[in-house]
């Protein structure tokens, strides 16, 4: 949690026009806001891009903004679209197919992932 403390935590009014955008790969850009114990990230995706299967410790709420998503969650597949959201209780193990049309995802982490506070780490590509 020290980079958290480092962040000198304040209330905040935020555009997303205004958070910096981070190139994590080819065809997935991502923008964060980080509190104290939950944070938020923006991903645009380009189509057809796979997020491979992973699970990680942090709590996770999915809210799909733009496009259809394939998921993969456990052993199923759910088809997702614009307006639906999906909750992954910690450790479940998922991943996501982009489909016909750029697909905007807004993730939400309890604990914070403090591995993507210190590098560009890869969507889904974690395992922790």
């Amino acid at each position: 949690m020290n980079a958290t403390k480092e962040l000198k935590l304040k209330p905040q009014h935020t555009d997303w026009s205004s958070v910096p955008l981070e190139q994590l790969e080819e065809g997935i850009e991502r923008q964060m806001i980080v509190g104290e114990n939950v944070m938020i990230c923006r991903l645009r995706f380009k189509p057809h891009v796979i997020t491979p299967a992973h699970d990680h410790p942090h709590e996770q709420i999915t809210l799909v903004e733009r496009g259809r998503v394939l998921f993969t969650i456990g052993e199923d597949q759910c088809l997702a679209q614009a307006g639906d959201v999906l909750h992954f209780p910690s450790g479940t193990w998922h991943g996501a197919t982009m489909l016909d049309e750029e697909v905007i995802l807004l993730d939400i982490f309890s604990p914070i992932r403090e591995d993507f506070l210190t590098s560009s780490n890869s969507y889904g590509n974690d395992n922790k």
